[in-house]
């Protein structure tokens, strides 16, 4: 299971330092909660047992580790998560949590494309400014999920 490893890494809710502080791209809603969020060195949400919002993260932290590019529909990873090749590999396996993450993530993004767009670009942005990412190769038949 690749995101087991979430709760011992917690890269990802993480600023290095001398890095600059990680925007998170809030839609309306998220706003409206949050107003805005920044981890300058730690998310606020993190505690020892993962992030304390559960469910209830925002979208870019519940899409991560993937980057959606919604000009050139494509998905990418973070290349600084350590579950790349698992995740990647796991895409093609029926069932697997990798496979639940995606096909969740393009139900969401299918909507998003629709209703909010502006909000897909400016997320891809900040995730191409901020991470290196790489390339995810997604089988055809998990991809084509959620575009029903």
């Amino acid at each position: 299971m690749p995101f087991d490893h979430c709760k011992v890494c917690r890269k990802c809710c993480h600023v290095d330092e001398g890095y600059p502080a990680l925007e998170i791209p809030l839609l309306p809603a998220e706003k409206r909660r949050w107003r805005e969020l920044v981890i300058e060195s730690q998310c606020q949400f993190l505690s020892l047992d993962g992030c304390k919002l559960g469910h209830d993260k925002p979208f870019a932290c519940e899409q991560y580790p993937l980057s959606f590019d919604p000009v050139e529909d494509r998905y990418y990873f973070d290349a600084d998560c350590p579950i790349y090749q698992q995740y990647q590999h796991e895409l093609s396996i029926e069932g697997s949590e990798a496979q639940q993450h995606f096909r969740r993530i393009n139900k969401r993004l299918k909507r998003l494309k629709e209703k909010n767009p502006e909000f897909l670009k400016r997320n891809f942005e900040l995730d191409a400014d901020y991470f290196e990412l790489l390339e995810l190769a997604v089988p055809k038949e998990v991809a084509e999920s959620g575009k029903d």
